[in-house]
């Protein structure tokens, strides 16, 4: 239980620590030339939150099916490409302006920011949650990790829907 403890004060404090480090990066006016190629990142990124989409779904699918082996998996993958998404979201922020939505129409712009704001708000919620499912469920505590991904699921499920959503939207401005 001692252990327990110590892992959820480390999960909270990662849930506290991600957001925080992605603001201070997209706070950063001074970009760093990292080259060319991460123009490109933006599309590798909408397509990592589409993938991911897709992989809950069917992780969702498997389990209703007591597959547990498969959903694993598809958790799993699905969680190590919210790492990579980090990742590469930073270093495309730390080296390239932010892309204007001044071309959009005005309904655009409203859907735009609605679902961009919606978006990071529950992105900045869904840490602590993903990182409890993982937890829960990598430590066999299955009503815990089944309480926890009543919320997890469609919390994560709507960021990665919503970030291809505002990609889609972006994308022609780039």
């Amino acid at each position: 239980m001692k252990e327990s403890k110590k892992t959820e004060k480390l999960i909270l404090a990662l849930s506290i620590a991600v957001p925080i480090l992605v603001a201070l990066v997209l706070g950063i006016r001074t970009k760093i030339d990292l080259g060319a190629w991460t123009k490109q990142l933006t599309h590798w990124i909408g397509f990592i939150n589409g993938l991911t989409s897709l992989l809950l779904v069917a992780g969702y699918l498997f389990i209703k099916n007591k597959n547990t082996i498969w959903h694993k998996r598809m958790m799993l993958t699905a969680f190590a490409l919210g790492s990579v998404f980090i990742v590469l979201y930073i270093l495309y922020h730390i080296s390239n302006e932010n892309t204007s939505s001044s071309g959009m129409a005005i309904l655009e712009r409203r859907i735009y920011f609605f679902l961009l704001i919606s978006h990071i708000i529950c992105s900045i919620v869904v840490v602590r949650f993903v990182l409890l499912a993982m937890y829960y469920a990598l430590s066999n505590q299955i009503e815990r990790h089944k309480k926890v991904v009543k919320w997890t699921f469609p919390l994560w499920l709507y960021v990665s829907i919503t970030g291809v959503a505002v990609y889609l939207m972006i994308s022609p401005y780039y």
